[in-house]
């Protein structure tokens, strides 16, 4: 198996660890069963591949044997930003029938961690992520894998998170403070609702925690399943990121 150095953005803070720990603890809560987790947002630059990447470092710190998978075969965050070396075999060449389910897995340097990227991009994503031979693959992983991340494109502008969600035993939802609107964040939930994915919460992020009226206690005040509460912060943008539960009765 081939070795890939990822490179990552998060910086060594005490409340950003935190953070994703007690994320973790919430998806962890979510049940035994739930194992293949989608994450999509409403439109691109949301962090959507970041939060990905961080919640599945923070499963794997736990000793769970985790994948991280890139199913953006659109536009990857993943491939671009957090990886240096490029042309590296991918998703779509699985889907395409060029390569084998263990040659597209590569090991990372974070122990018990290991990613697929997404690979070029075909001209017929839907039908690929729709295909059998993406189903064959999932359960393959499943049986291999404590918990399978995958990161989709945005359900706001394709409808290739939806397709992809169907086929996992949960979805989050990443919105951007002062970015998405509740309109669109409405919208995404509720054609992930038409599509019958079980969804399990929504990720706040870039959110000053001053404007939200949250404390430290916030940590704590957590909900489990449909519920996420938590807060971060990221050195670069001086930022602050929530997760909070879209409540489905609105």
């Amino acid at each position: 198996m081939n070795t890939i150095n990822l490179i990552s953005k998060m910086p060594e803070r005490y409340e950003m660890r935190e953070a994703f720990k007690t994320f973790r603890t919430n998806v962890q809560f979510s049940g035994s069963d739930i194992k293949v987790i989608s994450i999509t947002s409403s439109t691109q630059n949301e962090g959507k591949s970041f939060v990905s990447l961080e919640l599945a470092k923070s499963l794997a710190e736990t000793g769970k044997k985790v994948l991280l998978v890139d199913a953006d075969l659109r536009k990857s965050a993943l491939a671009d930003r957090y990886v240096d070396e490029k042309d590296m075999l991918g998703l779509s060449h699985y889907l395409s029938g060029q390569s084998n389910s263990d040659e597209i897995v590569y090991a990372t340097q974070f122990e018990a961690l290991y990613v697929v990227f997404s690979g070029p991009y075909p001209p017929n994503p839907v039908e690929l992520l729709g295909s059998k031979k993406f189903d064959e693959m999932i359960e393959y992983y499943r049986s291999i894998f404590d918990y399978i991340i995958i990161d989709t494109p945005p359900l706001g502008l394709v409808i290739d998170a939806a397709v992809v969600s169907t086929k996992c035993d949960g979805v989050i939802i990443n919105v951007a403070a002062n970015q998405t609107s509740y309109r669109s964040a409405q919208f995404v939930k509720k054609q992930l609702e038409r599509a019958g994915c079980n969804i399990l919460g929504a990720v706040l992020n870039m959110a000053e925690p001053e404007n939200l009226g949250y404390k430290s206690s916030l940590f704590y005040n957590y909900y489990y399943r449909r519920k996420y509460n938590y807060y971060y912060s990221e050195d670069k943008e001086q930022k602050n990121f929530a997760a909070l539960n879209i409540d489905n009765k609105e």
